[in-house]
């Protein structure tokens, strides 16, 4: 019954319109005044169809008042007491000066108390139905993406430098357990994932069999081990990148599948021991690993006329050379000449029309 019960509740087992809520689509943010403009000219438009309809068919309607047959105002007035749902007894506009005050004061005065008694409702019901909307089409669409599971300290930096190596935020994925942390990560325009990622099916949910990259950034490294051998399952060929607090950890979350392994405690403790003797290279270490300003290390193609030439004689400060998926640092014997395919690793200068 147990087992049942969970292969039933799975979130890849459920409908896209049961998922919100799980998933959150990024809300453009309308004001006010803008959404209620909106609220108003849809009415509008509801009435000019209804005034249009009644007018073609207006020799199906008779005004009792005169009995000279139905006008094109006849017509708006009735469209506009037929979806104001008001219904006249005793006290019936006749005059056509009585009738215009109708569709041009008291009818408005209708529909802005109608926005402001039921337009909350509304709003929720229609929000809960363009977010299911969303969500289909996400799921249909989305392929070689980033997934970062954990949106801490670590989780954000990460973000940020992948953000500013240009991956719009479209393509942006965070899985967490924490509300606060996905409301901060959806406020930035990204997609969010409630749940833990160590469940395939959470992990299944966010596209992780389709992503380009995944960062394991959980405070825990036995739940980063678990996350990296789930989305190594799921995704054979993503570059994994995961960090870990101990080092004595790193040969597990390779063996897991980490593509890469970052040890942030230590990591941290070195920059620490650093800043008491030479705080200046800890400064530059920081400038480069920051991606908003000053220098930063970047990684791209080699220009035609470069093959063949010394990348210690380019005007980039070049660090290494990629090459077949390997790092030659610039002063490795196979790094002497540039070869077509490969790529630079280099120190760029980021300014803010990089931004």
């Amino acid at each position: 019954m147990i087992g049942r019960r969970e292969a039933t509740d799975r979130l890849t087992d459920r409908p896209d319109h049961s998922l919100v809520g799980v998933i959150t689509m990024p809300q453009s943010s309308v004001s006010p005044v803008t959404s209620i403009v909106r609220r108003v000219i849809w009415a509008l438009l509801a009435l000019f169809a209804a005034v249009l309809l009644i007018y073609l068919d207006r020799g199906g309607y008779r005004d009792n008042t005169n009995g000279d047959g139905v006008s094109f105002l006849d017509s708006v007035y009735y469209a506009t007491v037929s979806l104001s749902t008001t219904g006249y007894g005793d006290i019936t506009p006749v005059s056509d000066s009585a009738r215009l005050v109708n569709i041009l004061v008291i009818t408005p005065l209708r529909v802005l108390f109608l926005i402001i008694l039921v337009g909350t409702t509304l709003a929720v019901l229609t929000e809960r139905s363009r977010q299911a909307l969303k969500i289909q089409r996400w799921r249909s669409k989305v392929r070689d993406h980033v997934v970062v599971v954990g949106f801490g300290t670590k989780g954000r930096s990460a973000v940020s430098a992948v953000l500013s190596d240009g991956v719009p935020a479209a393509k942006v994925v965070i899985v967490d357990t924490d509300q606060a942390m996905l409301d901060a990560a959806s406020a930035q325009g990204l997609v969010t994932v409630h749940g833990s990622g160590t469940r395939s099916d959470v992990l299944r949910v966010a596209g992780v069999d389709r992503a380009r990259s995944v960062v394991v950034a959980t405070s825990r490294d036995d739940s980063a081990v678990l996350i990296t051998l789930t989305a190594r399952e799921l995704a054979p060929k993503a570059q994994i990148v995961a960090a870990v607090r101990e080092a004595e950890n790193v040969h597990l979350l390779r063996q897991s599948g980490a593509n890469q392994v970052v040890v942030s405690s230590e990591t941290a403790g070195r920059l620490l021991g650093m800043a008491t003797s030479t705080p200046t290279v800890v400064d530059m270490v920081e400038d480069l690993i920051t991606p908003d300003e000053g220098l930063a290390i970047a990684e791209r193609e080699v220009e035609q006329a470069e093959v063949g030439g010394s990348p210690r004689h380019l005007p980039d400060i070049v660090l290494g050379v990629v090459r077949d998926g390997r790092l030659y640092r610039v002063d490795h014997p196979d790094a002497d000449a540039i070869e077509p395919g490969d790529r630079l690793l280099y120190v760029r200068k980021v300014t803010p029309a990089d931004d």
